[in-house]
């Protein structure tokens, strides 16, 4: 069974999706749409902006988004998908691909999701951390007896973790995940504590515009972030994206399950390569490879 997997915030790069603007008509009509859905040239900023440029949120995401989705679009035939998940933000490149979300709404709350994200961070000030070297269970146990909120937020792959929080909670968690073991307890470079209860603003936002945007069943099964499971009905889809804010990547489970349940092979359709990377921590025999551009 074929696998389809896309990426999430943080794989993005200068110059992303340039070749399929060039190469396809179908793309060049669909990233100039998305132009003026979001109201400003993004295409700009993937092409010929710079790295600071394209790590704002509310460019970040609907650019990945767009990268990954026109790509499966462009594929054509050779998109035949008996499986999909997405990581984090791929989540909606995943439904959008599978046919449950239209491009236009896919793209519409992806928009909505970078801004209430943005805005929940200028809330409070919080960060994350990836912590390597530990099991899931002692990262569990040291985030559940520090009294500032820091959660588990992407279990990547067995050994790699990344906790989101306060920045009081995180240094907290740091320090004793470091006195627990861990090969390096290291702050990243983000905005904000995303998949942690400090985005509730941003899933109450976010909510409202899942509510009101049609999802149908998708062509085949989309395993979610929230527990790992299969999904095909439209209702409890919805109810997972939503909770998907708050709630952790639950990659590594989402991995496993699909190899359970009979995935051959993964490919990863979007920027970069980073997902294929966490599948062959799970297992090094699965075939992975990148979606390409048919020549």
């Amino acid at each position: 069974m074929k696998a389809y997997i896309f990426p999430g915030q943080g794989a993005q790069f200068v110059g992303m999706g340039k070749d399929l603007y060039e190469k396809s008509a179908e793309a060049r009509e669909l990233f100039e749409k998305a132009n003026e859905i979001l109201g400003f040239r993004i295409t700009d900023i993937m092409f010929d902006g710079t790295d600071e440029g394209l790590k704002q949120t509310n460019v970040t995401q609907p650019a990945i988004f767009l990268h990954s989705v026109i790509l499966a679009k462009v594929l054509g035939d050779d998109f035949k998908p008996e499986m999909v998940a997405g990581h984090s933000l791929g989540e909606f490149s995943a439904l959008v691909s599978a046919g449950a979300l239209s491009f236009e709404d896919g793209l519409r709350l992806v928009a909505a999701r970078a801004n209430a994200m943005q805005k929940a961070c200028e809330i409070q000030p919080s960060t994350m951390a990836a912590i390597l070297g530990l099991d899931d269970f002692t990262v569990e146990d040291i985030c559940h007896r520090i009294s500032n909120v820091v959660v588990p937020a992407n279990y990547n792959c067995p050994g790699q973790l990344v906790i989101s929080g306060t920045i009081a909670g995180v240094d907290e968690a740091c320090e004793l995940m470091t006195a627990a073991g861990a090969k390096r307890a290291l702050k990243l470079n983000v905005g904000g504590a995303f998949h942690s209860p400090l985005m509730e603003a941003a899933r109450v936002e976010l909510e409202h515009a899942i509510v009101h945007t049609e999802i149908k069943a998708p062509i085949c099964p989309i395993y979610q972030n929230i527990d790992a499971k299969p999904y095909t009905d439209p209702e409890k889809i919805k109810h997972n994206l939503i909770a998907q804010l708050t709630g952790p990547v639950r990659w590594t489970q989402t991995v496993v399950r699909m190899l359970e349940d009979g995935a051959t092979s993964f490919t990863e359709v979007g920027p970069g390569s980073v997902l294929q990377g966490l599948v062959k921590k799970v297992n090094r025999q699965i075939p992975t490879e990148s979606a390409e551009l048919p020549q």
